[in-house]
């Protein structure tokens, strides 16, 4: 019985643990995406900065993310910034989904997006 109960608290903490992660990727997003904002509006940006700062914020979120998962997590640090990362990009995936009800790009560029989204996490869990 108390063995059941334990599994479960440790089903549990894994799903906050990647709940927090996650939160903690997409808060980064948010902000950095106002700053680019700011940018475009006060310099008056290019598009190919623009797409530049939006694949650097990607990257640097999901590091964000995966540290913060290999913080909590402390073993297997890398396998669970990878699963930010993925996470990270299939609720990216699902959420340009709703908003354009298309695919935008194409498959290169979904695959670009998916390897940095994936990469980035996997590194912020290496270095935690």
């Amino acid at each position: 019985m108390e063995n059941k109960t334990n599994k479960r608290q440790g089903a549990e903490g894994k799903a906050i643990w990647l709940l927090k992660s996650l939160l903690s990727a997409y808060v980064v997003t948010g902000i950095l995406l106002l700053l680019l904002t700011l940018l475009l509006y006060k310099l008056n940006l290019d598009e190919g900065k623009v797409t530049g700062g939006i694949i650097a914020i990607y990257v640097v979120s999901t590091f964000v993310g995966g540290f913060v998962a290999g913080k909590l997590a402390k073993f297997r640090k890398f396998a669970w910034g990878l699963t930010i990362g993925i996470l990270y990009f299939g609720l990216l995936l699902l959420i340009s989904l709703g908003v354009y009800r298309s695919m935008q790009g194409g498959g290169a560029n979904i695959l670009t997006t998916f390897l940095l989204c994936a990469g980035g996490g996997m590194l912020g869990g290496m270095v935690s």
